[in-house]
């Protein structure tokens, strides 16, 4: 059993009011300040399909996805994360999200007719924490591609699975998900119990989000899934056959949280982009929680690979409802960064002194009484 998260020093309060029954993250809202080039990488270079566009957005999807998008890339005078959205599920729970976001003094919005084509009835909030979230339950149906195999490229992206979001007070943020009825799945502590990060989920994967340490609010990336890690060789291989391998920021690779098989990209405005597959089912009411050390460098790449400095530091800026970026708080706590990465490199990879596997040691024994 792992130790429990210590409390915030400055918790958000718990509402009265019910959660929202969150069903799983459905869909981001990313600002983009040139959309053409925007679109030329999420659809010709990763293979996302388009449901439909005009001069100013374009929504698209994942070829498993029915519900009319996944991503909607909007032009604007500044790279940004314009809503995070998570399907609900039934339209009664919107009423709830009003309730639950009024009663922490949050700005609440909410539109019968949706915030962007394909999405009814909806309701978007500036939360605790200074991210745009979106709850929706309507959606416009469109046409799963699941079987439709002559679209699918060698780097097929099936699902979106999750965001990963960037915040200064990660026990806060972790507190006030669990009020909504998120369950941590695998956190990332120190000996003085100094939370990093931490992996939180709805449906039964390892996170529909995770909240990560550092200044923010800002998005650090959001992450699609294919069905297995030669996609994302392929996809690699697409890259360096397009002359575009200087979009790889980090991998590909394999995590020690998630377990899954990882590549991450930069998009033209720098929004970070995990194509992700092979984490594991998490849906028992008892599943553990798995807590990494910090110092533990396989935590992050199961290989050991160092990380680029890149990846702790750099992040997307977050819109309010007013689309105006978000100013950021600076995290007081110990980083992550500063165990990880300088002169000293990663800390330990194995024990000092491991252990042999027991069909090793009688291969040992027989060795030295020789």
């Amino acid at each position: 059993m792992t130790d429990p998260i210590p409390a915030p020093a400055n918790p958000i309060p718990t509402p009265t009011s019910p959660a929202p029954d969150v069903l799983r993250c459905a869909y981001l809202e990313l600002q983009v300040t040139d959309l053409k080039r925007s679109r030329d990488f999420y659809v010709d270079v990763l293979g996302l399909v388009v449901t439909e566009e005009d001069e100013n957005t374009v929504y698209l999807r994942s070829l498993e996805e029915f519900i009319h998008h996944n991503l909607v890339l909007r032009q604007g005078p500044v790279a940004a994360a314009a809503a995070f959205a998570y399907r609900v599920r039934s339209p009664e729970e919107l009423d709830k999200a009003v309730a639950f976001y009024t009663e922490l003094g949050c700005r609440v919005e909410r539109r019968k007719e949706g915030f962007v084509k394909g999405i009814g009835d909806a309701v978007r909030v500036e939360d605790p924490l200074g991210f745009p979230y979106e709850f929706f339950y309507e959606v416009e149906h469109v046409e799963r591609l699941a079987w439709h195999y002559e679209l699918y490229g060698a780097g097929a992206i099936v699902r979106l699975d999750h965001f990963n979001q960037v915040t200064p007070d990660v026990p806060r943020a972790v507190k006030y998900m669990t009020d909504l009825g998120f369950r941590t799945t695998e956190d990332i502590q120190d000996d003085k119990g100094t939370v990093y990060a931490a992996w939180m989920r709805r449906k039964p994967t390892v996170h529909d989000t995770a909240m990560t340490g550092g200044d923010g609010p800002r998005l650090h990336h959001i992450a699609f899934a294919t069905h297995e890690k030669h996609n994302i060789i392929a996809i690699c291989d697409k890259l360096g056959a397009l002359r575009r391998s200087d979009a790889i920021e980090r991998g590909p690779g394999r995590h020690g949280v998630s377990n899954a098989f990882y590549l991450y990209l930069r998009d033209p405005d720098g929004h970070r982009v995990e194509i992700y597959t092979q984490d594991y089912y998490t849906g028992d009411p008892d599943n553990p929680v798995v807590t990494w050390d910090v110092h533990d460098n396989q935590r992050r790449d199961w290989w050991g690979a160092p990380v680029v400095p890149s990846w702790y530091t750099e992040a997307s800026l977050v819109l309010d409802l007013d689309g105006n970026p978000q100013p950021l708080t600076t995290r007081t706590e110990d980083r992550e960064m500063d165990v990880t990465i300088g002169a000293d490199g990663f800390s330990y990879t194995r024990p000092e002194e491991p252990e042999l596997p027991s069909w090793k040691q009688g291969e040992y024994k027989l060795g030295h009484q020789l």
